[in-house]
């Protein structure tokens, strides 16, 4: 048995008990009752039938007791009801939003969460609706059971009597991963879950922490292993099938500008082997958390592109670099990561596609592959450390907004060199 808490699990409890009593008796009374007249009615004890007279008092008890029962039988579901339904005035309140396959838990303070952590002793409010269809918010441990509507607000309450963790299932089928709509009631000391509420730290980091709490990893996995949706793993930067709307098929690599798009309209590119059911991310994850979620996928919750865009500022990469298109003293980073672009290599022309390892070599060593049309004046930086090198390919990466490969006849500048007119230098 769950341990229970105060006033709302014992009277839901003893109406329980009532019930579960009153139909024993009711069903010991009958078989009884049955068995007696199997016995004494039997052929050979009673070869002719007896005609049994109307009795008034018969007639009174069967109609009296059932009402006695019944009227006992509403009394204790009322009053379990009432104290499901009577919410403490000093009530912590809680928003909660229901969506496939997800709980997300919102607190006063703006935080969320996918597990519903609560102060110990103290009651708590569920003010709870669904973003798509309907889902049932089901707590065993303190007897709540109560759907969530789409464009409704229902609620619900509970104090547990103690720290403990509870589990929080989805009682109303709600499509094809319903039995992975799990979370749980993390009961804390009040002076922890004040430290958690105020707390902006998150294990993995805020981004990792956002699509937890929006219910992503119900579907997409961290590993590698299938699910409904495309595993996380290795996504940013792969490259993918997808299916458009017509059906006609296209080549994608994942960049900043497919994840927007896919978080906002899932299925007008759906990558291919998955069917269309994730909903879309629009009116429903507000704007800094979606962009949170985006660095997530771009850097892992490592440094921030943000991050990446500072140290190239201060290294002087941006004095000589633009990222808006134009040529200052070297070739743009807009459009530069994914492209295709013409070196040498010892003298010998040669293209090479401008990804991960071909900027890290043009850091480190850039007159190794020198682009064409530019003079070999670049420096080389061999003192970054991987974090902040991947930082900086994470902010090249975002000003790329046309990540498929580039036409053979494509001008498309290197990053030490490209399409300018020789002689200029970085």
């Amino acid at each position: 048995m769950y341990p229970q808490s105060l006033s709302p699990v014992q009277q839901v409890d003893l109406a329980f008990y009532v019930i579960f009593g009153v139909s024993a008796v009711m069903l010991l009374g009958i078989t009884a009752t049955m068995l007696w007249f199997v016995w004494r009615y039997d052929h050979r004890r009673n070869p002719v039938a007896t005609e049994i007279p109307g009795s008034v008092l018969a007639e009174t008890a069967w109609t009296l007791i059932p009402t006695l029962i019944v009227m006992a039988l509403f009394y204790y579901g009322w009053a379990g009801y009432k104290a499901l339904r009577t919410v403490p005035a000093d009530a912590l309140e809680v928003g909660v939003k229901a969506r496939m396959w997800s709980w997300i838990f919102e607190y006063p303070n703006g935080k969320r969460s996918s597990v519903l952590y609560v102060p110990a002793g103290k009651p708590v409010k569920l003010d709870m609706t669904s973003v798509d269809v309907i889902h049932s918010l089901y707590i065993p441990a303190f007897r709540i059971k109560m759907d969530t509507v789409p464009g409704m607000q229902t609620y619900a309450w509970f104090k547990t009597d103690g720290p403990g963790e509870f589990d929080i299932l989805c009682a109303e089928y709600c499509g094809l991963k319903h039995a992975n709509m799990l979370s749980v009631v993390k009961a804390v000391e009040p002076d922890e879950f004040r430290k958690w509420l105020e707390s902006s730290e998150a294990p993995g980091g805020k981004g990792r922490a956002l699509l937890d709490a929006y219910g992503c990893i119900s579907c997409h996995s961290l590993d590698g292993s299938p699910g409904p949706g495309t595993t996380f793993k290795g996504l940013y930067g792969a490259e993918r099938v997808v299916v458009l709307g017509d059906g006609s098929k296209r080549k994608i690599i994942v960049d900043e500008a497919y994840l927007r798009r896919a978080l906002k309209d899932p299925n007008a590119e759906l990558v291919e082997g998955f069917e269309p059911i994730m909903p879309s991310t629009e009116g429903v994850v507000p704007e800094q958390d979606f962009e949170d979620m985006i660095a997530w996928f771009m850097h892992g919750n490592g440094l921030t592109r943000e991050e990446g865009r500072r140290l190239m500022e201060q290294e002087g990469c941006l004095s000589c670099h633009s990222t808006d298109g134009s040529v200052v003293a070297g070739p743009t980073f807009k459009n530069l990561w994914g492209s295709e672009v013409d070196v040498l290599v010892d003298g010998v022309p040669k293209r090479v596609k401008v990804d991960a390892d071909y900027v890290r070599e043009s850091i480190v060593a850039p007159q190794k592959k020198l682009s064409k049309g530019w003079d070999p004046l670049m420096p080389g930086y061999d003192s970054f450390t991987p974090e902040q090198m991947e930082a900086m390919m994470d902010y090249m990466r975002s000003l790329s907004g046309t990540p498929e490969k580039a036409p053979a006849d494509a001008s498309s500048p290197g990053l030490h060199g490209g399409t300018s007119p020789a002689g200029k230098t970085q």
